[in-house]
Parts: C-alpha cells; structure tokens; sequence
C-alpha cells in the first residue's frame, strides 16, 4: 500500500466518523464498537 492510497483510506475513515457525529448522533459508530467488543469475546473463546 502506497503512501497516497493509506492517506486517501484515513481520509475516509475520518470523513465516514465526521459524517456519524453530526448528522447520526454516533449511532453507525456506537453499533459497530458494540459489534467489535462481541467479537473480540467471541474470538477469546477460540483462543
């Protein structure tokens, strides 16, 4: 991965989390947090 494809994907996540704050309340990046710590619990069971 290039330097300017790594930038241009930051930018996104950036822009994509901006967009949630003002417009959604955080709900998008609530849900997904959620959705990360049960699979981090479901991948503890595996280890």
């Amino acid at each position: 991965m290039t330097n300017k494809i790594a930038l241009f994907l930051g930018a996104l996540v950036l822009i994509a989390l901006l967009i949630d704050i003002v417009f959604l309340d955080m709900n998008g990046s609530l849900f997904l947090s959620r959705k990360l710590v049960d699979f981090i619990e479901w991948l503890k069971f595996w280890r």
